[in-house]
């Protein structure tokens, strides 16, 4: 008889359990059968020796199996984009849309904010009327009807990722590389995908802050999905410094809509967005290989079509019918605007995006504690970049804040975050490695 005492003890002396055995903890997370005590101590006992690449893929099978797993029959292949988070990340408002023009059907399951980083859902939010949470019958139904969504997990995909990522969170094991990989891609692959394109963050707005880590979360998502079934690639992408110029919800909204309109367009949420649209289709078979793919999801952002096509996903999802024609008028903004003044003259060296991203969340656009209600319309805005010349007076930032006294500590922070020197840097390439 399986027992999750046994499964522990053997991860804890170095061993390794099987399959059926993973398979089994994953059931019990999701059924109440492996109690607070034991995940706890299961979670310890793998960052501590790990899994072999055939545990993480057992551990992510069992996780994506405890509860529901959609199956699709649609004339086009289901492909989705997963990002490990990062300040300025607003690609899946441009990439599901673009995706959905060239012939993918795009069920994009996201998430909320976590610590530093901001949350596609909550971006989407700050739109009025928006829904993030749609019934399985609605999902299917805008599937047909638009071919992409961007929608919160139900309580029935990976019931056992929700469980052990709470005890994650409170037990000093959130880094564990197994955990991240199963977390992340069970609630993926129960989306029922057939390709899977993966934009590995790295840098100081990351949570990867180094190359080499970034690369092994990369290596060892890509090996885990396919050993899963799910043709993936990932990308690892520069997070030194935000991809948008702005980092709050309806801030980056704006900077999505005025690249998506040819308003202004952001040249690296740009890149970005075609390099993984690339990626995408040629996992897909939607195009003869990665450049081919990546001058369609071009032709789809130039031609207005992905524009048009996030239109009609607003509208299905509750949001209003004239959001692209009117959205500067949409989008809630703050009450008290201030300047960020450089303190130096010189260039801008180095970012700070992990305190850019914690002073959008002191303002207000992320959560301090599970339950907070995130302010859309606060955050900062027309972000310098590294390698830009500044001068002592000269705004780096635009702070969006509630109160005067919230600014003014906003202020502080951003300046703190941003390092001056007397040369430009040499800039670090935007997509630094494909893994796959």
């Amino acid at each position: 008889m399986t027992d999750a005492r046994a499964i522990i003890a053997r991860i804890r002396d170095g061993g390794q359990p099987s399959t059926e055995d993973l398979r089994w903890f994953a059931m019990g997370l999701a059924s109440g059968e492996v109690t607070d005590a034991q995940a706890g101590a299961f979670a310890m006992a793998v960052l501590l020796k790990g899994l072999s690449e055939e545990g993480r893929v057992a551990l992510t099978r069992g996780m994506r199996d405890s509860g529901k797993v959609l199956e699709w029959d649609l004339p086009g292949p289901v492909v989705d984009k997963h990002s490990t988070g990062g300040i300025g990340d607003c690609t899946s408002l441009l990439l599901a849309p673009a995706l959905a023009c060239c012939g993918a059907y795009v069920p994009m399951i996201s998430g909320r904010g976590l610590g530093h980083t901001g949350g596609t859902l909550d971006k989407l939010e700050a739109i009025p009327g928006f829904r993030t949470g749609l019934t399985e019958a609605s999902l299917r139904k805008q599937m047909t009807d638009v071919k992409c969504a961007i929608v919160a997990a139900s309580s029935d995909l990976a019931p056992a990722d929700r469980r052990l990522y709470a005890i994650r969170d409170v037990s000093a094991t959130v880094e564990s590389i197994d955990l991240i990989t199963a977390s992340i891609l069970s609630k993926k692959l129960a989306a029922g995908l057939e390709a899977l394109v993966l934009d590995v963050k790295c840098g100081s707005g990351a949570f990867m802050k180094t190359a080499a880590q970034a690369e092994a979360l990369a290596q060892s998502l890509v090996k885990t999905a396919q050993g899963a079934g799910c043709m993936t690639s990932a990308l690892i992408t520069d997070m030194s410094q935000p991809l948008a110029t702005a980092a709050g919800n309806a801030l980056e909204v704006i900077e999505v809509m005025e690249t998506l309109t040819g308003t202004s367009v952001n040249t690296a949420l740009w890149d970005v967005t075609v390099a993984l649209g690339g990626e995408a289709l040629a996992l897909a078979g939607l195009a003869s290989d990665a450049k081919d793919g990546e001058g369609r999801i071009a032709e789809a952002l130039e031609s207005g079509a992905a524009a048009e096509c996030f239109g009609r996903m607003i509208v299905a999802q509750g949001g209003p019918a004239d959001f692209v024609d009117r959205w500067p008028d949409r989008l809630p903004s703050a009450p008290v605007m201030v300047e960020v003044p450089a303190l130096d003259d010189g260039f801008v060296t180095a970012i700070d995006g992990e305190a850019l991203g914690l002073a959008v969340v002191h303002l207000g656009g992320g959560r301090l504690r599970e339950g907070d209600r995130v302010n859309p319309s606060v955050g900062l805005s027309d972000l310098a970049g590294i390698g830009e010349e500044t001068g002592a007076g000269v705004p780096l930032a635009m702070v969006h804040a509630v109160t005067e006294d919230a600014a003014r500590e906003a202020v502080r922070v951003v300046q703190a975050a941003y390092r001056i020197g007397a040369a430009p840097p040499v800039e670090p390439p935007l997509v630094m490695k494909r893994i796959g």
